[in-house]
């Protein structure tokens, strides 16, 4: 709940943040030692990183989770943000207008905020994060990012 909190307190230090260690640095944080990260990250983004990272990890964990343990995730830098996907069979219909919603999930054990707090954590930097539908497997951009080449 402390977590879902200060994930929406708005950033005030962002500062540039290389992309490609924070996406290595919370790759590590996650237990998936059959999945795959591949990268195409580089470049800076105005950010606060431990923020950054801790959104990161939270959509590696959905991936690993909903994707298999041998998904592959694929990270990616856009025009205004960037985008994490995976080779995974999706998110059902059924299911994506509500991935954001708090107490969520498709898994019972879980608490349903991961995906909640990655939201309000784009959010308090003043960015955009959502489900791209049109995508194979599941893929999330984030958009209104600060990036330099």
């Amino acid at each position: 709940i402390l977590t879902l909190a200060r994930s929406s307190e708005p950033v005030e230090e962002a500062a540039p943040v290389e992309f490609q260690a924070a996406v290595e640095s919370a790759w590590k944080d996650v237990d998936a030692p059959d999945a795959t990260l591949v990268t195409d990250s580089s470049g800076t983004v105005k950010a606060d990183r431990n923020r950054l990272e801790a959104l990161l990890e939270r959509l590696f964990r959905n991936a690993v989770e909903h994707g298999g343990s041998d998904v592959t995730v694929t990270v990616g830098v856009t025009d205004d943000g960037f985008s994490v996907s995976d080779d995974g069979a999706g998110i059902p219909a059924e299911h994506r207008e509500r991935v954001f919603d708090q107490g969520f999930s498709t898994v019972p054990e879980r608490t349903g905020l991961g995906l909640t707090i990655g939201a309000q954590v784009a959010e308090s930097h003043g960015w955009t994060l959502e489900l791209d539908p049109d995508r194979s497997g599941t893929c999330f951009v984030c958009t209104g990012v600060t990036t330099h080449s």
